[in-house]
């Protein structure tokens, strides 16, 4: 029961953070002239990505490796096919072409970039400084290329953070404030809730690994199933794909590559990249990421029917989970259907469907 509420505490304790903190931030970004795509992209996504940064940074810093990957790879598919579908599933997404032209090629190359260096098997410092200087750089293009656009993009504003004049959060010292306190329930939800679900997982004889990608993932995704939906609902469709897109790439650079460095800092070799990741989950969430581009080229829209698709996706990818937790002797023969025959069909499909819309 005490773990439980110490879990309960730290997800409580992330979801009010990160919304302080992405508050806070997209005021100020308003100040700054950013188009509502790139506040969805920069601000509200890496905002919301906070507690994923704070688990897995503090979770490499602990020595729990399985725990920071798998907490970065399974907020990465639960993002794209869980949060996407069901965004699309209330309102379908009408995607800016930048998006698909830009951001989604970038999230596919990151992922590509990813696993290529984790080929040997771990992440190292050189590793998580290449990670985090190439988030640098994606940042400051974004910023840059925005405010040289700011006089076309400056029409729409981002529901999360609307702000009248003489509003109680207009003023810049609270704007401020908001990202203080917001950092600091971040950190102190974090410890709670690596704490909590490590005692879980010791407890009841499931691997970090599982933790990670399930409860730990879909934990600190919260934040962007709560802006994406918002967003949604309010017809700020920019502000929701630019958020999931934009999380994805912050968890790939910005959150492996913290973790890759806080591993060897805190006295350990470095960041080990749990051998079931890499066999199965890694290439789930390319999969997921590579998916995005013949749905988002039809019509350029994410329609209810392919939001749809995504959650399903997702709910098998749980099942897989589940059974794996369980050494189910049919994980294998399910995970080989679902890499060799449900995703290369539905890629076909939206192909066929997508030239057929082209004709």
């Amino acid at each position: 029961m005490l773990t439980l509420l110490l879990f309960v505490a730290g997800l409580a304790g992330l979801v009010l953070g990160a919304s302080a903190l992405v508050r806070g931030a997209s005021l100020l970004a308003l100040r700054l002239g950013l188009s509502p795509l790139v506040i969805g992209l920069t601000v509200v996504a890496f905002g919301t990505s906070a507690p994923e940064l704070a688990v897995s940074s503090g979770a490499a810093a602990a020595g729990q490796a399985a725990l920071a990957v798998g907490n970065v790879v399974g907020s990465n598919v639960f993002n794209v096919l869980f949060i996407l579908g069901l965004s699309a599933m209330i309102t379908p997404l009408a995607v800016h072409r930048q998006v698909i032209r830009q951001e989604v090629p970038v999230m596919i190359g990151a992922g590509l970039l990813v696993t290529a260096l984790g080929w040997d098997g771990r992440f190292g410092l050189v590793d998580g400084a290449v990670l985090v200087l190439l988030l640098i750089g994606y940042t400051a293009f974004l910023v840059v290329k925005s405010r040289a656009d700011r006089g076309a993009t400056d029409a729409g504003r981002p529901g999360a953070a609307d702000g009248e004049v003489g509003a109680w959060d207009s003023r810049l010292p609270v704007q401020i404030a908001l990202i203080g306190v917001g950092l600091l329930l971040l950190v102190a939800g974090s410890q709670a809730m690596v704490s909590a679900a490590v005692q879980v997982a010791s407890s009841m004889g499931v691997s970090e690994v599982v933790i990670g990608l399930t409860i730990v993932a879909a934990g600190t995704s919260l934040p962007e199933v709560a802006a994406s939906i918002m967003a949604s609902l309010k017809g700020e469709r920019d502000i929701a794909v630019g958020n999931v897109i934009g999380s994805c790439v912050f968890n790939l650079l910005g959150v492996l590559g913290v973790s890759a460095l806080v591993a060897p800092l805190s006295g350990h070799a470095a960041l080990p990249l749990p051998p079931e990741v890499a066999r199965f989950d890694l290439w789930v969430m390319l999969a997921a990421f590579v998916a995005c581009l013949p749905v988002l080229l039809t019509n350029r829209e994410i329609a209810r029917w392919e939001g749809g698709l995504f959650l399903a996706y997702y709910v098998a990818y749980s099942a897989y989970l589940v059974l794996a937790a369980q050494r189910h002797l049919g994980t294998e023969a399910f995970a080989d259907a679902m890499l060799g025959f449900v995703v290369p069909l539905s890629a076909v499909t939206a192909v066929v469907l997508w030239t057929r819309r082209r004709t």
